[in-house]
């Protein structure tokens, strides 16, 4: 998969960041919310998680697409 570091890298980033900062970030906190009841902690950890998966995802593609453009270019 092209790019998989970057997502990697993305997805712990906005993991850790979403878990250090004490007010909820969207969309994390919503999708925590509609899955139903969870203790404190752990919807908390659940947010992180969506957070970093689509904030990641929206990273990666935005780098692939980026990448796809400067391939065009040089050739």
């Amino acid at each position: 998969m092209k790019g998989a570091p970057i997502l990697v890298v993305f997805f712990l980033m906005f993991l850790v960041a979403s878990l250090l900062i004490p007010s909820p970030v969207f969309p994390g906190n919503f999708l925590s919310t509609l899955i139903g009841n969870m203790t404190g902690e752990h919807q908390k950890f659940v947010s992180a998680v969506f957070n970093g998966i689509f904030y990641g995802a929206i990273l990666w593609l935005v780098f692939i697409a980026v990448s796809r453009k400067f391939e065009k270019e040089e050739k």
